[in-house]
């Protein structure tokens, strides 16, 4: 799970955090309840960060009944600049109802929205009212793992026409992303993303809206983890690496999601090598690129700016362009252009001087 906080700073602007790496956490007041109450799950971690979820039964089904999540504004590193202090709490009424002795399985991408906050959860495992001490192997899917386990194969009854072009589309909408840890904000990524999906010789061309897209993540000493999701898309992950211990790149795309006849579409790759910069600063591209991530899938950014790793006070370091790597490539062409030209000046010399000599002869 994580946790989209939206918060107002003393300058009266908006900044959103998103709360991923729970780092080490307690579970005091967790309980599998008694005559008077129901179970509870309660985990506390960070500075002043807890998540409740009580559980009910009814006849033959237990609930889920309600979930809590209370977070500390007074957290400088987590809200730089925030503009109200003190501990705050949302609770969501569930009522999502599971047959006894189920277990209830998730795996799709789960989210609960309120006020400034948004849960998001995914891979969820969960059974309450255990019978005689045995988890069930019977499980209960959520509707969102039904349509995927229900989807049959599409089976042509024709021969494939020719893959079609899809009709240009407009600039996508640039969003900005962050990956907050226990230390603060530590990665930041701004960029437009429209996406270029082959899929049974049909193309098309998808932009990718930030104000109803998820993003969540992790950061490690060598590596980075963005993740976006939305209503269609699973996960959309660009993981970054460090690379001869002073710079980083793109090294890894993976993809999942829905398209709309219903198939899921699934692309992985980690051998890429895009977006090189030095540790300690950040890449910068404000023009078009194409990330290729495979013959039926690459991504065009726009407008784009990443820093996966010594992210300082939430704000970006100074840009590598992108402009660099053309003026890296034009070099050797100036160099090569400029040792042309002085040896066509040689050879012209030599020539003149040579004619000249010759007429010195003939006029003796």
């Amino acid at each position: 799970m994580n946790f989209t906080i939206r918060y107002e700073t003393t300058d009266k602007h908006n900044k959103t955090v998103t709360i991923s790496d729970l780092g080490p956490a307690t579970y005091s007041g967790s309980s599998c309840g008694d005559d008077q109450n129901g179970p509870k799950i309660a985990v506390q971690f960070g500075s002043g960060f807890s998540w409740i979820v009580n559980f009910t039964e009814e006849k033959s089904f237990y609930s889920i009944d309600s979930i809590s999540f209370s977070y500390n504004m007074n957290d400088n590193t987590t809200f730089p600049d925030a503009k109200e202090k003190g501990v705050f709490t949302v609770s969501d009424h569930v009522a999502f109802r599971v047959p006894l002795n189920d277990i209830f399985r998730c795996n799709s991408l789960l989210t609960l929205g309120k006020n400034d906050v948004v849960q998001h959860y995914w891979d969820v495992h969960v059974q309450a009212f255990v019978q005689n001490g045995t988890v069930s192997t019977k499980e209960f899917l959520c509707d969102k793992d039904k349509t995927l386990t229900t989807v049959l194969p599409i089976v042509p009854t024709t021969v494939p026409s020719p893959t079609t072009t899809p009709s240009p589309k407009e600039k996508p909408e640039v969003g900005s992303y962050s990956v907050v840890n226990s230390n603060g904000t530590c990665l930041l990524a701004t960029m437009g993303l429209q996406l270029n999906i082959t899929h049974d010789k049909v193309a098309s061309v998808i932009n990718i809206n930030p104000n109803t897209t998820n993003f969540t993540g992790s950061c490690h000493p060598q590596t980075a983890l963005l993740r976006l999701s939305s209503s269609s898309i699973k996960y959309l992950d660009f993981v970054f690496a460090v690379k001869n211990e002073n710079r980083f790149y793109l090294k890894e795309v993976n993809v999942s999601m829905y398209l709309v006849n219903g198939s899921v579409f699934s692309i992985a790759n980690n051998n890429l090598s895009y977006w090189d910069a030095p540790l300690g600063s950040s890449y910068m591209c404000n023009k078009e690129q194409t990330v290729s991530v495979s013959g039926a899938f690459q991504i065009n950014t726009f407008d784009l700016r990443v820093q996966p790793f010594n992210v300082m006070e939430g704000k970006y370091s100074t840009a590598q362009d992108c402009s660099a790597d053309d003026d890296n490539f034009l070099v050797p062409i100036a160099v090569g252009a400029a040792l042309a030209g002085v040896l066509i000046l040689v050879l012209l010399a030599y020539f003149i001087g040579l004619k000249r000599h010759h007429a010195g002869y003939e006029q003796f």
